[in-house]
Protein backbone atom coordinates (compact mmCIF):
# COMPACT_ATOMS: atom_id res chain seq x y z
CA UNK A 1 0.00 0.00 0.00
CA UNK A 2 1.47 3.34 -1.09
CA UNK A 3 1.81 6.33 1.20
CA UNK A 4 -0.93 8.17 -0.66
CA UNK A 5 -3.39 5.30 -0.28
CA UNK A 6 -2.48 4.91 3.39
CA UNK A 7 -3.14 8.61 3.96
CA UNK A 8 -6.56 8.33 2.34
CA UNK A 9 -7.46 5.26 4.42
CA UNK A 10 -6.44 7.00 7.62
CA UNK A 11 -8.34 10.15 6.60
CA UNK A 12 -11.56 8.19 6.08
CA UNK A 13 -11.07 6.35 9.37
CA UNK A 14 -10.37 9.63 11.17
CA UNK A 15 -13.58 11.09 9.76
CA UNK A 16 -15.55 8.30 11.44
CA UNK A 17 -13.81 8.94 14.76
CA UNK A 18 -14.50 12.67 14.57
CA UNK A 19 -18.20 11.93 14.13
CA UNK A 20 -18.22 10.16 17.47
CA UNK A 21 -16.40 12.92 19.34
CA UNK A 22 -18.62 15.67 17.89
CA UNK A 23 -21.86 14.01 18.99
CA UNK A 24 -22.54 14.49 22.72
CA UNK A 25 -25.12 11.71 22.76
CA UNK A 26 -22.61 9.30 21.27
CA UNK A 27 -19.99 10.40 23.79
CA UNK A 28 -22.36 9.53 26.62
CA UNK A 29 -23.17 6.06 25.29
CA UNK A 30 -19.58 5.30 24.28
CA UNK A 31 -17.69 6.54 27.35
CA UNK A 32 -19.98 7.42 30.28
CA UNK A 33 -22.72 4.78 30.25
CA UNK A 34 -20.38 1.72 30.28
CA UNK A 35 -18.58 2.97 33.40
CA UNK A 36 -21.90 3.80 35.06
CA UNK A 37 -23.19 0.27 34.44
CA UNK A 38 -19.99 -1.30 35.73
CA UNK A 39 -20.39 0.79 38.91
CA UNK A 40 -24.09 0.00 39.36
CA UNK A 41 -23.82 -3.73 38.61
CA UNK A 42 -20.71 -4.09 40.72
CA UNK A 43 -22.30 -2.34 43.69
CA UNK A 44 -25.51 -4.38 43.36
CA UNK A 45 -24.25 -7.85 42.44
CA UNK A 46 -20.47 -7.75 42.49
CA UNK A 47 -19.59 -10.13 45.22
CA UNK A 48 -20.09 -10.26 48.95
CA UNK A 49 -20.46 -7.08 50.99
CA UNK A 50 -20.59 -6.44 54.72
CA UNK A 51 -24.12 -5.38 55.74
CA UNK A 52 -24.60 -2.49 58.11
CA UNK A 53 -26.54 -3.01 61.35
CA UNK A 54 -28.02 -0.09 63.27
CA UNK A 55 -28.18 -0.51 67.07
CA UNK A 56 -30.39 1.53 69.38
CA UNK A 57 -30.19 1.38 73.18
CA UNK A 58 -26.83 -0.38 73.62
CA UNK A 59 -24.28 2.42 73.77
CA UNK A 60 -21.77 0.18 75.54
CA UNK A 61 -21.47 -3.21 77.12
CA UNK A 62 -20.80 -6.79 76.18
CA UNK A 63 -23.64 -7.09 73.64
CA UNK A 64 -22.42 -4.13 71.61
CA UNK A 65 -18.86 -5.42 71.75
CA UNK A 66 -20.03 -8.85 70.58
CA UNK A 67 -21.93 -7.33 67.65
CA UNK A 68 -18.90 -5.28 66.64
CA UNK A 69 -16.67 -8.35 66.90
CA UNK A 70 -18.87 -10.24 64.43
CA UNK A 71 -16.83 -10.21 61.16
CA UNK A 72 -19.91 -10.25 58.95
CA UNK A 73 -21.41 -7.05 60.36
CA UNK A 74 -20.73 -3.34 60.46
CA UNK A 75 -22.35 -1.78 63.51
CA UNK A 76 -23.57 1.80 63.67
CA UNK A 77 -25.25 3.38 66.68
CA UNK A 78 -28.57 5.15 66.05
CA UNK A 79 -30.12 7.90 68.15
CA UNK A 80 -33.84 6.99 68.07
CA UNK A 81 -36.15 4.31 66.73
CA UNK A 82 -37.79 6.51 64.07
CA UNK A 83 -34.37 7.26 62.58
CA UNK A 84 -33.46 3.56 62.69
CA UNK A 85 -36.63 2.44 60.88
CA UNK A 86 -36.23 5.16 58.25
CA UNK A 87 -32.64 4.13 57.59
CA UNK A 88 -33.69 0.49 57.15
CA UNK A 89 -36.53 1.43 54.80
CA UNK A 90 -34.22 3.53 52.65
CA UNK A 91 -31.60 0.79 52.47
CA UNK A 92 -29.00 2.77 54.41
CA UNK A 93 -29.04 -0.05 56.99
CA UNK A 94 -29.55 -3.74 56.29
CA UNK A 95 -31.22 -4.18 59.68
CA UNK A 96 -31.82 -2.39 62.96
CA UNK A 97 -31.69 -3.81 66.49
CA UNK A 98 -33.61 -2.15 69.33
CA UNK A 99 -32.15 -3.10 72.73
CA UNK A 100 -34.19 -2.22 75.84
CA UNK A 101 -32.23 -0.20 78.41
CA UNK A 102 -33.34 -2.59 81.14
CA UNK A 103 -31.82 -5.69 79.52
CA UNK A 104 -29.45 -6.63 82.35
CA UNK A 105 -31.95 -5.69 85.05
CA UNK A 106 -34.66 -7.85 83.51
CA UNK A 107 -32.33 -10.83 83.31
CA UNK A 108 -31.15 -10.30 86.89
CA UNK A 109 -34.75 -10.25 88.08
CA UNK A 110 -35.48 -13.47 86.23
CA UNK A 111 -37.69 -11.71 83.71
CA UNK A 112 -37.75 -11.62 79.93
CA UNK A 113 -36.19 -8.80 77.90
CA UNK A 114 -37.65 -8.13 74.46
CA UNK A 115 -35.25 -7.11 71.68
CA UNK A 116 -36.68 -6.05 68.34
CA UNK A 117 -34.92 -6.65 65.03
CA UNK A 118 -36.06 -4.72 61.94
CA UNK A 119 -34.78 -6.36 58.72
CA UNK A 120 -34.97 -5.39 55.05
CA UNK A 121 -36.40 -8.05 52.75
CA UNK A 122 -33.39 -8.14 50.45
CA UNK A 123 -30.11 -10.03 50.21
CA UNK A 124 -28.27 -7.92 52.79
CA UNK A 125 -31.18 -8.11 55.20
CA UNK A 126 -31.43 -11.88 54.94
CA UNK A 127 -27.67 -12.11 55.36
CA UNK A 128 -27.84 -10.00 58.52
CA UNK A 129 -30.67 -11.86 60.28
CA UNK A 130 -28.80 -15.11 61.13
CA UNK A 131 -25.65 -13.21 62.10
CA UNK A 132 -27.53 -11.07 64.62
CA UNK A 133 -29.52 -14.07 65.83
CA UNK A 134 -26.27 -15.94 66.49
CA UNK A 135 -24.81 -13.06 68.51
CA UNK A 136 -28.04 -12.69 70.49
CA UNK A 137 -28.17 -16.43 71.18
CA UNK A 138 -24.63 -16.35 72.56
CA UNK A 139 -25.38 -13.27 74.62
CA UNK A 140 -28.62 -14.84 75.88
CA UNK A 141 -26.73 -17.95 76.99
CA UNK A 142 -24.15 -15.77 78.73
CA UNK A 143 -26.81 -13.77 80.62
CA UNK A 144 -28.72 -16.92 81.56
CA UNK A 145 -25.51 -18.49 82.88
CA UNK A 146 -24.76 -15.31 84.84
CA UNK A 147 -28.22 -15.27 86.37
CA UNK A 148 -27.84 -18.93 87.37
CA UNK A 149 -24.43 -18.31 88.99
CA UNK A 150 -25.75 -15.20 90.75
CA UNK A 151 -28.69 -17.14 92.20
CA UNK A 152 -26.46 -20.04 93.19
CA UNK A 153 -23.74 -17.99 94.91
CA UNK A 154 -25.89 -15.11 96.12
CA UNK A 155 -23.76 -12.52 94.25
CA UNK A 156 -24.80 -9.68 91.98
CA UNK A 157 -25.19 -10.22 88.24
CA UNK A 158 -22.04 -8.30 87.20
CA UNK A 159 -19.83 -10.42 89.48
CA UNK A 160 -21.49 -13.59 88.23
CA UNK A 161 -20.99 -12.54 84.59
CA UNK A 162 -17.30 -11.92 85.26
CA UNK A 163 -17.05 -15.49 86.60
CA UNK A 164 -18.90 -16.81 83.55
CA UNK A 165 -16.60 -14.91 81.17
CA UNK A 166 -13.44 -16.14 82.89
CA UNK A 167 -14.67 -19.75 82.75
CA UNK A 168 -15.65 -19.35 79.08
CA UNK A 169 -12.15 -18.16 78.22
CA UNK A 170 -10.65 -21.24 79.86
CA UNK A 171 -12.96 -23.69 78.06
CA UNK A 172 -11.69 -24.69 74.57
CA UNK A 173 -13.90 -23.22 71.88
CA UNK A 174 -15.58 -25.40 69.27
CA UNK A 175 -13.98 -24.82 65.86
CA UNK A 176 -16.01 -25.11 62.69
CA UNK A 177 -14.35 -25.46 59.29
CA UNK A 178 -16.05 -25.30 55.90
CA UNK A 179 -14.72 -26.88 52.72
CA UNK A 180 -15.87 -26.52 49.12
CA UNK A 181 -16.21 -29.62 46.96
CA UNK A 182 -14.91 -29.12 43.44
CA UNK A 183 -13.71 -25.83 42.00
CA UNK A 184 -15.25 -22.50 42.96
CA UNK A 185 -16.95 -20.61 40.14
CA UNK A 186 -15.03 -17.44 40.94
CA UNK A 187 -11.83 -16.81 42.92
CA UNK A 188 -12.24 -15.58 46.48
CA UNK A 189 -10.23 -12.41 45.84
CA UNK A 190 -12.26 -11.36 42.81
CA UNK A 191 -13.11 -7.66 43.09
CA UNK A 192 -16.74 -6.61 43.26
CA UNK A 193 -16.50 -4.79 39.90
CA UNK A 194 -14.34 -7.34 38.08
CA UNK A 195 -17.09 -9.79 37.17
CA UNK A 196 -19.21 -7.27 35.27
CA UNK A 197 -16.41 -5.21 33.75
CA UNK A 198 -15.44 -7.61 30.95
CA UNK A 199 -19.07 -8.36 30.05
CA UNK A 200 -19.95 -4.66 29.80
CA UNK A 201 -16.78 -4.10 27.76
CA UNK A 202 -17.83 -6.69 25.17
CA UNK A 203 -21.46 -5.58 25.15
CA UNK A 204 -20.69 -1.93 24.48
CA UNK A 205 -17.86 -2.48 22.01
CA UNK A 206 -20.12 -4.59 19.82
CA UNK A 207 -23.15 -2.34 20.34
CA UNK A 208 -21.17 0.76 19.39
CA UNK A 209 -19.86 -0.95 16.26
CA UNK A 210 -23.42 -1.90 15.32
CA UNK A 211 -24.56 1.69 15.79
CA UNK A 212 -21.65 2.93 13.67
CA UNK A 213 -23.27 1.19 10.72
CA UNK A 214 -25.84 4.01 10.76
CA UNK A 215 -23.09 6.51 9.95
CA UNK A 216 -21.93 4.32 7.05
CA UNK A 217 -25.45 4.22 5.60
CA UNK A 218 -25.73 7.98 6.03
CA UNK A 219 -22.47 8.40 4.13
CA UNK A 220 -23.85 6.27 1.31
CA UNK A 221 -27.25 7.99 1.31
CA UNK A 222 -25.72 11.47 1.10
CA UNK A 223 -23.56 10.35 -1.81
CA UNK A 224 -20.26 10.91 -0.02
CA UNK A 225 -19.01 7.42 -0.75
CA UNK A 226 -19.76 7.74 -4.46
CA UNK A 227 -18.03 11.10 -4.58
CA UNK A 228 -14.93 9.57 -3.01
CA UNK A 229 -14.97 6.77 -5.56
CA UNK A 230 -15.41 9.34 -8.35
CA UNK A 231 -12.12 10.94 -7.30
CA UNK A 232 -8.77 9.18 -7.85
CA UNK A 233 -9.68 6.95 -4.88
CA UNK A 234 -10.38 3.28 -5.46
CA UNK A 235 -13.33 1.46 -3.92
CA UNK A 236 -10.85 -0.72 -2.06
CA UNK A 237 -9.38 2.35 -0.36
CA UNK A 238 -12.84 3.53 0.70
CA UNK A 239 -13.70 0.09 2.02
CA UNK A 240 -10.46 -0.11 4.00
CA UNK A 241 -11.01 3.37 5.44
CA UNK A 242 -14.60 2.67 6.47
CA UNK A 243 -13.61 -0.68 7.99
CA UNK A 244 -10.68 0.84 9.88
CA UNK A 245 -12.96 3.58 11.17
CA UNK A 246 -15.35 1.06 12.69
CA UNK A 247 -12.46 -0.85 14.28
CA UNK A 248 -10.93 2.35 15.63
CA UNK A 249 -14.21 3.40 17.29
CA UNK A 250 -14.60 0.03 19.01
CA UNK A 251 -10.92 -0.07 20.01
CA UNK A 252 -10.90 3.46 21.47
CA UNK A 253 -13.97 2.63 23.51
CA UNK A 254 -12.49 -0.67 24.68
CA UNK A 255 -9.21 0.87 25.79
CA UNK A 256 -11.12 3.61 27.63
CA UNK A 257 -13.26 1.08 29.51
CA UNK A 258 -10.26 -1.08 30.45
CA UNK A 259 -8.18 1.86 31.68
CA UNK A 260 -11.15 3.60 33.33
CA UNK A 261 -12.33 0.56 35.29
CA UNK A 262 -8.78 -0.28 36.34
CA UNK A 263 -8.16 3.24 37.69
CA UNK A 264 -11.60 3.99 39.13
CA UNK A 265 -12.76 0.59 40.36
CA UNK A 266 -9.56 -1.42 40.73
CA UNK A 267 -10.55 -4.01 38.13
CA UNK A 268 -7.79 -6.54 37.58
CA UNK A 269 -7.53 -7.24 33.84
CA UNK A 270 -4.30 -9.24 33.80
CA UNK A 271 -1.42 -9.40 31.33
CA UNK A 272 -1.55 -6.12 29.34
CA UNK A 273 -0.17 -7.68 26.16
CA UNK A 274 -2.79 -10.42 26.16
CA UNK A 275 -5.54 -7.95 27.08
CA UNK A 276 -4.46 -5.72 24.19
CA UNK A 277 -4.55 -8.67 21.79
CA UNK A 278 -8.06 -9.62 22.90
CA UNK A 279 -9.22 -6.01 22.60
CA UNK A 280 -7.78 -5.65 19.11
CA UNK A 281 -9.27 -8.87 17.77
CA UNK A 282 -12.69 -8.25 19.28
CA UNK A 283 -12.59 -4.72 17.86
CA UNK A 284 -11.87 -6.29 14.46
CA UNK A 285 -14.84 -8.63 14.94
CA UNK A 286 -17.13 -5.77 15.96
CA UNK A 287 -15.82 -3.50 13.18
CA UNK A 288 -16.32 -6.17 10.55
CA UNK A 289 -19.86 -6.81 11.76
CA UNK A 290 -20.61 -3.08 11.75
CA UNK A 291 -19.30 -2.66 8.20
CA UNK A 292 -21.32 -5.67 6.99
CA UNK A 293 -24.46 -4.30 8.60
CA UNK A 294 -23.90 -0.87 7.06
CA UNK A 295 -23.42 -2.41 3.62
CA UNK A 296 -26.47 -4.70 3.76
CA UNK A 297 -29.21 -2.33 4.94
CA UNK A 298 -30.46 0.68 3.02
CA UNK A 299 -31.83 2.95 5.75
CA UNK A 300 -30.51 4.10 9.11
CA UNK A 301 -33.69 2.94 10.86
CA UNK A 302 -33.30 -0.61 9.58
CA UNK A 303 -29.64 -0.83 10.55
CA UNK A 304 -30.17 0.84 13.93
CA UNK A 305 -33.05 -1.41 14.98
CA UNK A 306 -31.53 -4.65 13.76
CA UNK A 307 -28.09 -3.71 15.10
CA UNK A 308 -29.35 -3.13 18.64
CA UNK A 309 -31.32 -6.40 18.63
CA UNK A 310 -28.35 -8.32 17.25
CA UNK A 311 -25.91 -6.78 19.74
CA UNK A 312 -28.15 -7.43 22.74
CA UNK A 313 -29.04 -10.94 21.58
CA UNK A 314 -25.43 -11.99 21.04
CA UNK A 315 -24.46 -10.39 24.35
CA UNK A 316 -27.14 -12.32 26.22
CA UNK A 317 -26.24 -15.60 24.53
CA UNK A 318 -22.50 -14.96 24.90
CA UNK A 319 -22.53 -14.45 28.67
CA UNK A 320 -22.45 -10.65 28.86
CA UNK A 321 -25.66 -10.41 30.88
CA UNK A 322 -25.47 -13.62 32.91
CA UNK A 323 -22.00 -15.15 33.48
CA UNK A 324 -21.24 -18.21 31.39
CA UNK A 325 -20.51 -20.11 34.62
CA UNK A 326 -24.25 -20.03 35.38
CA UNK A 327 -25.21 -21.55 32.01
CA UNK A 328 -26.16 -25.21 31.67
CA UNK A 329 -23.81 -27.49 29.80
CA UNK A 330 -25.82 -27.49 26.57
CA UNK A 331 -26.42 -23.74 26.63
CA UNK A 332 -22.74 -23.13 27.28
CA UNK A 333 -21.90 -25.05 24.09
CA UNK A 334 -24.41 -22.96 22.16
CA UNK A 335 -22.88 -19.79 23.62
CA UNK A 336 -19.56 -20.69 22.00
CA UNK A 337 -21.13 -19.91 18.63
CA UNK A 338 -20.80 -16.22 19.54
CA UNK A 339 -17.53 -14.24 19.57
CA UNK A 340 -18.59 -12.75 22.90
CA UNK A 341 -18.29 -16.08 24.71
CA UNK A 342 -14.76 -16.65 23.40
CA UNK A 343 -13.67 -13.14 24.32
CA UNK A 344 -15.28 -13.48 27.74
CA UNK A 345 -13.40 -16.72 28.33
CA UNK A 346 -10.20 -15.01 27.35
CA UNK A 347 -10.68 -12.11 29.77
CA UNK A 348 -11.66 -14.57 32.53
CA UNK A 349 -8.45 -16.55 31.96
CA UNK A 350 -6.39 -13.36 32.27
CA UNK A 351 -8.15 -11.43 35.03
CA UNK A 352 -9.50 -14.20 37.26
CA UNK A 353 -7.00 -16.99 36.68
CA UNK A 354 -3.86 -14.89 36.24
CA UNK A 355 -3.11 -16.29 32.78
CA UNK A 356 -0.81 -14.87 30.11
CA UNK A 357 -0.78 -14.64 26.31
CA UNK A 358 -0.21 -18.40 25.68
CA UNK A 359 -3.28 -19.22 27.80
CA UNK A 360 -5.62 -17.26 25.51
CA UNK A 361 -4.23 -18.36 22.14
CA UNK A 362 -7.31 -20.56 21.42
CA UNK A 363 -9.62 -17.61 22.08
CA UNK A 364 -7.47 -15.32 19.95
CA UNK A 365 -7.51 -17.86 17.11
CA UNK A 366 -11.32 -18.12 17.12
CA UNK A 367 -11.73 -14.34 17.26
CA UNK A 368 -9.28 -13.97 14.36
CA UNK A 369 -11.43 -16.36 12.30
CA UNK A 370 -14.59 -14.39 13.15
CA UNK A 371 -12.85 -11.14 12.20
CA UNK A 372 -11.56 -12.52 8.89
CA UNK A 373 -14.98 -13.84 7.84
CA UNK A 374 -16.92 -10.72 8.88
CA UNK A 375 -14.42 -8.34 7.29
CA UNK A 376 -14.32 -10.34 4.07
CA UNK A 377 -18.11 -10.34 3.81
CA UNK A 378 -18.39 -6.69 4.80
CA UNK A 379 -15.69 -5.56 2.36
CA UNK A 380 -17.18 -7.61 -0.46
CA UNK A 381 -20.68 -6.27 0.11
CA UNK A 382 -19.59 -2.64 0.59
CA UNK A 383 -17.42 -2.70 -2.53
CA UNK A 384 -20.34 -4.11 -4.51
CA UNK A 385 -22.61 -1.33 -3.25
CA UNK A 386 -20.11 1.40 -4.06
CA UNK A 387 -19.34 0.21 -7.62
CA UNK A 388 -22.78 -0.75 -8.90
Amino acid sequence: MTTKVTTKVLTIAGMNLRRIFRDRTSLFFVFVLPLMLVLILGAAFGGPSTPKLGVLGATSGHLLDALRAEPGLRVEEVADEAELRTAVERGELAAGLVVPPSLSAAVAAGGVAELRLVVRQDGNGQQTRPLVAGVLAREGGRLASGAFVAGLNGTDLDTALSTVDSVAEAVPAISVSATTTGEALFPADLGMFSLGASSQLLLFMFLTAMNSSVALIETRRLGLSRRMVATPTSAVTVVLGEGLGRVAIALVQGVFIVVGTALLFGVRWGDPVAVGALLLLFALVAGGAGMLLGAVFRTEQQAGGFGVLLALGLAALGGCMVPLEFFSGALREVALLTPHAWADRGFAALGRDGGALPDVLPQLGVLACYAAVLFALGAWRLRAVLTR
